[in-house]
């Protein structure tokens, strides 16, 4: 039986090596970039991740190619997980909106981990230092000692002062 499938074997065990030495050779590259272009070590483990994400769906694709499943049943395979995903970020709309906030976070928002800051808004005010920022929250722990959880979407929608370490907070 592991004649009739030997092309596919050792095509897999291939694919596996090729994987290995891709992967390693992309980590040291965005190593050396991010030393490069001094980017902090919080970032440069989401840039892993989404590297290892994407390696790991191309060598899916790849996998299935190989083990000879036809295009259309992959393409119904694929439309039918993004259906379900869709009607499940439709039902919790607020999940979407913390993924797509947490992007814009990492992309083009200037508060970073260890930022003293100060949440304006008329309800509460809060103000401390970012411990981290995750896909779906932004973790900060207040002047008053409280760790406090704020959804990204919030840290978007309210405006945020960036606070300098020997700023008063009274004003």
């Amino acid at each position: 039986m592991i004649i009739t499938y030997k092309y596919q074997i050792l095509s897999t065990i291939a694919l596996i090596a090729i994987l290995l030495i891709i992967g390693q050779l992309i980590k040291l590259a965005i190593r050396k970039f991010t030393l490069l272009k001094a980017i902090d070590l919080n970032r440069r483990k989401v840039i892993l991740n989404l590297h290892y994400l994407i390696l790991y769906i191309l060598f899916a694709v790849f996998i299935a190619i190989i083990w000879g499943v036809k295009p259309r049943e992959f393409t119904v395979f694929i439309s039918s997980i993004l259906a379900v995903l869709g009607v499940g970020f439709f039902a919790q709309w607020s999940i979407l909106s913390n993924l797509t906030a947490s992007v814009i976070l990492f992309f083009s928002h200037p508060v970073r981990i260890g930022h003293r800051i100060r949440i304006i808004n008329k309800d509460y005010d809060w103000v401390g230092t970012v411990m981290d920022i995750s896909g779906f929250f932004v973790f900060m722990k207040t002047d008053k000692g409280e760790n406090i959880t704020i959804p990204n979407s919030i840290v978007l929608q309210h405006g945020i002062e960036i606070l300098d370490d020997t700023e008063d907070d009274i004003g």
